[in-house]
C-alpha cells in the first residue's frame, strides 16, 4: 500500500501495488474472492484487521490504498476502523466514487485511495480533517508513493524512475510491471520500489490486477514466503473493448 502504479495498455488496465510494512506485521492471506454487500470482490486479506489494500469487484471497479494523504502525519490511535476495512467498504459500494463522497471518515487515520470506475480514474484523499476527490487521466500511466514513507524529492525521483522505465517499455504487460516493482530504483534499498530498511520495514508483497474485457486477472507475489498466486474474476459489467 505504499507504491501504486497504473498503466492503460490496449484495451486493458494494469494496477500494481507494492505493500511495504513493518517486520512485525504478519503477511496477508493470498487473494481470494469474497462476497460483500452481494458483490464478489477479489482481494488479499490482512490477518490483523481483515481489510485489504487492493481489490477488484465483479463490476470491473478497482480500489487501491496508500497510507497518508497530503503530507506525513503523526499517528494518533485509537482509530475507529482500519483503513483496510474502509477500502472494502468503498469497493463494495455500487459506486465506490459516490461512496467516498458520502462517507464520514472521522476517526480514520489519513489515507489516499485510487479508484477506477466506468473507465474513469480518481484520486481520493483524507487528511484526518478534510477529504478531496480528483478525476485523473485514465489514458496516462501514473505512479504514487506513500507520503508517510517518502518525502517530496524522493517521490519525484521515483516518478522519474517510472518515466524512464516506460520509455523502454511502451506496451508493458503484467510481468513487465511486476519486474519494475521488483527492480525499480537502481538498487536503492532505502527508497527503491522494492525497499528494505534494515529488515525493519520492507516490501512484503506485490499485487497486480489486469482488467480486460470480461475478466480481471490478479497476480500476487508473497515475498515473505516466496509464493506466487494467480486468481481470476469474471466481470458481470465488462469494460469496453477499444480498437
Amino acid at each position: 500500500m505504499c507504491t501504486v502504479s497504473f498503466i492503460p495498455v490496449g484495451n486493458a488496465f494494469l494496477f500494481t501495488s507494492s505493500r511495504d510494512e513493518q517486520a512485525e506485521r504478519p503477511p496477508a492471506f493470498l487473494p481470494e474472492p469474497y462476497s460483500i454487500n452481494n458483490q464478489r470482490i477479489l482481494f488479499p486479506k490482512d490477518p490483523k484487521a481483515g481489510g485489504s489494500w487492493i481489490a477488484v469487484n465483479e463490476g470491473g471497479q478497482v480500489a487501491v490504498l496508500l497510507n497518508g494523504a497530503i503530507k506525513a502525519h503523526r499517528p494518533e490511535p485509537p482509530y475507529r476502523k482500519s483503513r483496510g476495512l474502509v477500502l472494502l467498504d468503498l469497493i463494495s459500494e455500487t459506486s465506490p466514487v459516490d461512496g467516498f463522497q458520502k462517507a464520514d471518515f472521522a476517526g480514520i487515520e489519513p489515507f489516499s485511495v485510487i479508484l477506477f470506475e466506468q473507465e474513469q480514474l480518481w484520486s481520493g484523499k483524507w487528511d484526518g480533517k478534510m477529504k478531496w476527490l480528483e478525476a485523473l487521466n485514465s489514458r496516462k500511466p501514473q505512479i504514487w508513493s506513500s507520503v508517510t514513507l517518502y518525502g517530496p524529492s524522493v517521490i519525484r525521483m521515483r516518478e522519474q524512475w517510472f518515466e524512464d522505465w516506460l520509455a523502454t517499455h511502451p506496451y508493458p504487460g503484467t510481468l513487465d510491471i511486476l519486474r519494475f516493482h521488483q527492480s525499480g530504483g537502481k538498487g536503492d534499498l532505502e527508497n527503491g520500489i522494492l525497499m528494505n530498511r534494515s529488515n525493519q520495514l520492507y516490501t512484503q508483497s506485490i499485487s497486480s490486477i489486469r482488467l480486460s474485457p470480461g475478466y480481471a486477472s490478479f497476480r500476487y507475489i508473497d515475498l515473505c514466503h516466496g509464493e506466487t498466486a494467480d486468481r481470476y474474476l469474471e466481470l458481470h459489467k465488462t469494460i469496453s473493448s477499444r480498437t
